[in-house]
């Protein structure tokens, strides 16, 4: 049996939680968030926790098991508290502002980057070099930092271009190392 799969969700009030077909929608205080899911899965509510049990051992249904039930609590996080990616800026004349929908990046191009923010997610910049993006779906706000880090990505050298809070970039030694 899958660890995740047979954990149970714990269902906090103000949160709703239908299933249609291949459709789980849940509903909360943040918004709304809809996810296809496989049929073939048996969800169920007992005493405010959703259970997701399988009903065979075929080796698809236990892989979808233990993703279901990650896909839905992903939902109730996100309509609950919601996520946060935050994202570093490192390199003299970097940095990055919000002007209305659009993102404005300075990345020491011949022209500034603009990325205009997707419907459902918000971008802040607390500091020019810091960008936070939020939002309800999981999945759409690491697609978004993964898009706005791509633009550039942090080099080995120096360290240069955009990189995630946290992450830790591998240094290379320069051309004095060689010698």
């Amino acid at each position: 049996m899958s660890r995740i799969g047979k954990n149970p969700i714990p269902i906090p009030s103000g949160v709703k939680i239908e299933i249609k077909g291949d459709q789980s929608v849940v509903k909360g205080p943040k918004g709304e968030v809809r996810q296809h899911i496989p049929v073939g899965l048996k969800i169920e509510e007992k005493d405010g926790q959703l259970f997701v049990e399988r009903p065979d051992e075929t080796k698809p249904m236990r892989a979808y098991h233990g993703l279901v039930r990650a896909l839905i609590a992903n939902q109730v996080k996100g309509v609950t508290d919601g996520f946060v990616k935050s994202l570093h800026i490192e390199g003299v004349g970097y940095r990055a502002k919000v002007k209305g929908k659009v993102l404005d990046l300075q990345l020491q191009f011949s022209h500034p980057v603009e990325y205009a923010i997707p419907e459902g997610i918000t971008i802040t910049c607390p500091e020019p070099t810091r960008i936070d993006v939020t939002g309800i779906d999981k999945q759409k706000v690491g697609q978004v930092a993964a898009e706005i880090r791509a633009y550039r990505p942090p080099e080995p050298y120096k360290g240069k271009g955009i990189r995630y809070v946290g992450e830790h970039i591998v240094r290379k030694a320069g051309k004095a190392a060689g010698k």
